[in-house]
């Protein structure tokens, strides 16, 4: 009897282990990331009314103009669709205008902001970031040429004579 008892445990044991399977599982984490305008801001305007406008330059600040999602470490960059914004026949250089980031109020930590980035239509690093974030937000403020840049670029009929280009912003990873 003590034998069968002893050939019958081995042989569940030897059954329970050729029960046995392993499956391999992995998590696989892709990058993502996103930029968001703030729909409230997608158009700027930089308004020159006055002598003073004129002589020292406008700027329009955006708070929270940008928010991000990003999966890891990131770069934002800006880039104009001209390298000057066009009004009729008459054009302003895009790199007259400066653009400076700063923390919004969705901080990402250890992120490096950009002072008075020439506008130009080649991409200019906005934000850095080693670190990733869930809706951090970006403040940018848009500075136009002061010391009487544009004095003759008012053309006589308008009011008041605009001068576009569209800007693309773009987040990607590093």
């Amino acid at each position: 009897m003590k034998k069968y008892i002893v050939a019958s445990m081995s042989l569940f044991g030897f059954v329970a282990f050729k029960a046995q399977q392993n499956v391999t599982l992995n998590v696989r984490l892709k990058p993502i990331q996103t930029l968001i305008v703030n729909p409230a801001q997608k158009v700027v305007n930089l308004d020159y009314k006055t002598k003073d406008d004129y002589a020292n330059g406008v700027s329009s600040v955006n708070a929270d103009h940008l928010s991000i999602y990003s999966t890891g470490g990131f770069q934002v960059k800006v880039k104009s669709a001209n390298s000057a914004l066009q009004s009729g026949a008459k054009n302003i250089q895009a790199n007259t205008i400066q653009i400076k980031a700063s923390a919004g109020t969705e901080v990402l930590n250890g992120a490096q902001y950009a002072q008075n980035v020439q506008l130009s239509a080649n991409d200019a690093i906005l934000v850095t970031s080693a670190n990733g974030g869930v809706d951090k937000k970006i403040n940018i403020e848009y500075k136009g040429a002061g010391a009487n840049a544009y004095l003759d670029n008012y053309i006589a009929g308008q009011d008041p004579t605009v001068y576009t280009t569209e800007l693309t912003y773009t987040i990607i990873s590093q």
